[in-house]
């Protein structure tokens, strides 16, 4: 007999009654201090800038008219400083009902701080967000960088319920030792790996040729049917200044069309965390618990 914690399908039921997976998309709206912290160089060049200050002239907006016309809410990540520049796109994001999650204060880079800078950070910038959006932020993205071990757990202090800033995994799960649900990435679920092009020289270094709009649409709906499949948690991330084009915009709406075909719980990152919270804790030899572990026997 099948246990009551599977559908008929043999999948885990992690989702609410009626869906067999869930989806979130997650927009990092950076406007140019993205690219100031991975290029710092680019400062006061305004044709290479131009390209990110795309996504505020023209990338928001059209995500916006398509999260509407398909009535869809997403979760927007925004450093305090783009919230403060930006207060009109910011009131519009709110007034559709859409999610504001914190992406730092400036977009630093967590890498060149201390756990204590960290911390500052990240309380600096939820002052700044709360008092601008009328609510605390519940989710936190890491701008650049890797945060270091103990940040989980102030974040999980401060009263934050998500991050999707690690990796790991294609279901939520929790950070050791506090209720903080990670809603894990992955590359080829993210627009910047297929498209992130600007300028020789090269910015950022090492970058791609510009991929095929029909082979990227093909390979994130064949990831979307996998994740469907296995009942798991497909999240996107993306960035205005590169789906947000005349051309790739039509990209996200067939692939939004492809998702709302299907019994697939397509909502926001807090939602899916708050769901997240009445499942079972991680169990032993889950990844994230296995590192904990070794980082506090090596640790004290």
């Amino acid at each position: 007999m099948p246990d009551k914690n599977t559908t008929s399908a043999g999948i885990a039921a992690h989702w609410p009654e009626g869906y067999r997976s869930a989806a979130v998309i997650t927009i990092d709206f950076n406007d140019i201090y993205g690219i100031l912290t991975q290029a710092p160089a680019v400062e006061g060049r305004d044709k290479t800038l131009s390209v990110w200050r795309y996504g505020t002239l023209r990338g928001v907006e059209r995500l916006l008219n398509l999260l509407a016309k398909k009535q869809v809410k997403a979760t927007w990540c925004l450093p305090a400083i783009v919230a403060q520049e930006q207060p009109l796109l910011l009131e519009r994001i709110l007034a559709e009902g859409h999610e504001v999650a914190c992406g730092g204060d400036q977009h630093e880079d967590f890498s060149a701080m201390s756990l204590e800078e960290q911390v500052a950070c990240a309380r600096r910038a939820t002052e700044k967000l709360t008092a601008l959006c009328g609510r605390a932020p519940r989710g936190f993205r890491t701008p650049a960088g890797q945060w270091k071990p103990g940040f989980a757990q102030a974040l999980s202090s401060m009263g934050f319920q998500w991050s999707s800033c690690w990796r790991g995994d294609d279901l939520p799960y929790f950070h050791p030792g506090t209720s903080l649900v990670e809603l894990p990435l992955h590359y080829e679920l993210e627009d910047e790996p297929y498209f992130a092009f600007n300028l020789s020289p090269a910015v950022p270094p090492g970058q791609s040729r510009i991929a095929s709009y029909q082979e990227t649409l093909a390979n994130m709906t064949q990831d979307f049917y996998g994740y469907h499949r296995f009942g798991l948690c497909y999240l996107l991330r993306l960035h205005p200044e590169i789906i947000g084009t005349a051309g790739r915009i039509s990209l996200l709406e067939a692939l939004i069309d492809t998702l709302q075909r299907q019994p697939v719980w397509l909502t926001s990152a807090e939602s899916v965390a708050e769901h997240w919270r009445s499942q079972p804790a991680n169990t032993p030899d889950h990844p994230a618990e296995v590192f904990h572990r070794l980082w506090e026997q090596n640790h004290g």
